[in-house]
């Protein structure tokens, strides 16, 4: 085992697998997991994927479900308006694209009523009071994490855990929130600025379909045309074929008229 290479080496092409196989975890965990099954209640996952996305969610992100939730739905709530946690017809494109992340915490540093009031009905245990949650072990998962790709991939392992944080505060939080309220096509007419920024949601699990969300916000599905692609969707589907995942809710009736 080499300090540089660590304990398992790999040709250039490999490490960016890796990185490609991590991010796409995260990014699946918070598309099903964080948004369309605690947000907004439209698929239920088997307890067994629940704690799976938790336990991925604090090992990967540091993210607490309960503030992530209350921020979305009050971005529904409050969509394009000041009280808006991030919108960047209020804020500017440039403010939510590079410190997305900082907007979250600073709503719920700033207005915790938040956490009250759009928080409910998310876990409540003693593993999200205490290790999970909001508390001095939040932010053990991480640095687990990377201890785990130091050991496994060396000096590069830091690249490999330095991309697992930056890719959904800049993806997640940059890019859907803000040039999908800002820039792309609108399949509807919705009381808001949001957008599809592609039509193939692979990068961000299906979150690029960010129009089609606002104008569906309860459907467990995000793309409508036949040519839009929805991995989110596509995990949901694998995951009720195994008995895993139930879909509650496919919604039909847009809010806001065809485009």
């Amino acid at each position: 085992m080499s300090l540089i290479e660590g304990s398992i080496p790999l040709p250039w092409w490999g490490y960016i697998i890796v990185i490609l196989i991590l991010t796409h975890i995260t990014i699946i965990a918070v598309t099903v997991f964080l948004h369309r099954c605690q947000s907004h209640g439209a698929v239920e996952l088997h307890p067994v994927i629940s704690h799976f996305f938790r336990f991925w969610l604090w090992f990967s992100t540091a993210m607490v479900t309960k503030e992530w939730v209350a921020i979305h739905r009050k971005h529904h709530a409050c969509v394009e308006t000041e009280d808006d946690p991030h919108s960047p017809q209020v804020l500017g494109l440039n403010k939510v694209l590079w410190w997305g992340a900082e907007l979250y915490r600073q709503e719920y540093l700033d207005n915790p009523e938040t956490l009250e009031v759009y928080g409910r009905r998310t876990p409540d245990d003693w593993l999200e009071k205490y290790v999970y949650g909001r508390c001095y072990l939040t932010y053990l998962g991480i640095f687990i994490d990377l201890g785990v790709c130091v050991f496994l991939f060396g000096a590069l392992g830091l690249t490999i855990w330095a991309m697992q944080m930056v890719w959904i505060p800049f993806f997640g939080a940059g890019v859907v929130n803000g040039v999908g309220h800002f820039w792309g096509y609108r399949n509807f007419r919705c009381p808001d600025a949001s957008t599809n920024i592609v039509p193939f949601g692979i990068v961000i699990g299906g979150e690029e379909l960010h129009n089609n969300h606002h104008a569906f916000p309860g459907s467990a599905k995000f793309s409508v045309k036949a040519w839009e692609f929805d991995f989110g969707w596509l995990y949901i589907r694998l995951l009720s074929a195994l008995g895993l995942a139930r879909v509650k809710r496919l919604s039909t009736k847009p809010c806001g008229q065809p485009a």
